[in-house]
């Protein structure tokens, strides 16, 4: 079995189509990134706001049962 390129240097020209390769290859790893990273700042986003009602919702029944407590 023999490798298909014989240096680096080769690999990196991909036989002169170098530029559309790794062009191709730029604008299919630069979207999954976005995808991952938006998708873990949306998770980030949900969960605090998930908290922040739940927070809410807490002081509201909070209150209500001092108010009840009050009567």
């Amino acid at each position: 079995m023999t490798p298909a390129f014989s240096s680096w240097q080769e690999f990196f020209a991909m036989g002169g189509y170098g530029f559309f390769v790794w062009l191709a290859v730029a604008a299919t790893v630069i979207p999954l990134l976005a995808l991952v990273w938006h998708t873990r700042w949306q998770r980030k986003q949900l969960l605090t706001e998930i908290q922040r009602r739940k927070s809410r919702e807490a002081r509201i029944e909070n209150a209500k049962n001092k108010q009840e407590a009050s009567l």
